[in-house]
């Protein structure tokens, strides 16, 4: 209950707003694949309704402020990964949904970056890092982040036998073979199965993904490189910036 007070004094109507409505949803969500006996579902919304609390959390223990935006932004991203993309199929049904929330992640993951770095810098006499730097910082921030979750997304394959890198057909297995038509794959029988083009055993998810992370987590650091070259006049990156409590 503490909790719930405490999100419900610290944040206006707008980002509280965003939060129950998709709390309550994940809520419904959750009864609906109890239902269903879809137990790997309702851990994926009871692992969402636990990741709604880490603003909350981080706020509270590092004694920083999320602007509404940021917040909003953040639960916005855990609903659409985890309740539209996994439990809905979102993944499958839009092509591009998976990029987009890529792009996303490579965005705010530079913010939380940016932030960092920039608090620091403002703050500690002994830092005076220049715009470049704190951006460098930032961005090289996001792509860690990015390349750690395509390490989650192997394990999950490998060990779980998921197919979180979404295997994919391709046509042309350029530098070797060139205009693929298809290819046979023995399995542990010796039966004999033919596939139009090859696999590409999730190596074109990760490029992408890791490209598209590198555009998110570059067109912050553009922003934010300005707004301090401006003195921290920047409309975006302000929205996106996280301070301390004063």
């Amino acid at each position: 209950m503490n909790r719930v007070r405490d999100i419900i004094k610290n944040s206006d109507k707008i980002s509280l707003c965003f939060y129950v409505i998709l709390r309550l949803l994940i809520i419904v969500c959750l009864i609906f694949q109890l239902i269903l006996g879809n137990i790997e579902n309702v851990l994926l919304c009871i692992l969402s309704l636990i990741l709604f609390m880490l603003p909350t959390f981080i706020k509270r223990k590092f004694k920083v402020v999320f602007p509404n935006v940021l917040e909003i932004a953040i639960i916005l991203f855990i609903f659409c990964a985890e309740i539209l993309g996994t439990i809905n199929n979102f993944y499958n049904i839009f092509p591009n949904f998976d990029n987009l929330l890529h792009v996303v992640n490579g965005f705010l993951c530079a913010s939380v970056g940016f932030s960092l770095i920039y608090l620091l810098n403002e703050n500690v006499n002994s830092f005076n890092l220049s715009a470049f730097f704190v951006c460098l910082f930032a961005f090289c921030f996001s792509m860690t982040i990015g390349i750690f979750w395509e390490f989650f997304e192997y394990g999950m394959d490998k060990f779980f036998s998921m197919n979180t890198q979404k295997d994919s057909i391709v046509y042309e297995l350029e530098e070797l073979v060139s205009d693929v038509d298809y290819t046979l794959v023995y399995d542990k029988n010796g039966d004999i199965l033919e596939i139009d083009g090859y696999l590409d055993l999730g190596l074109k998810d990760t490029i992408y993904d890791l490209f598209v992370n590198f555009i998110g987590a570059f067109v912050y650091c553009v922003f934010g490189y300005f707004y301090i070259k401006n003195k921290g006049n920047g409309f975006v990156v302000s929205k996106f910036l996280i301070t301390r409590v004063k």
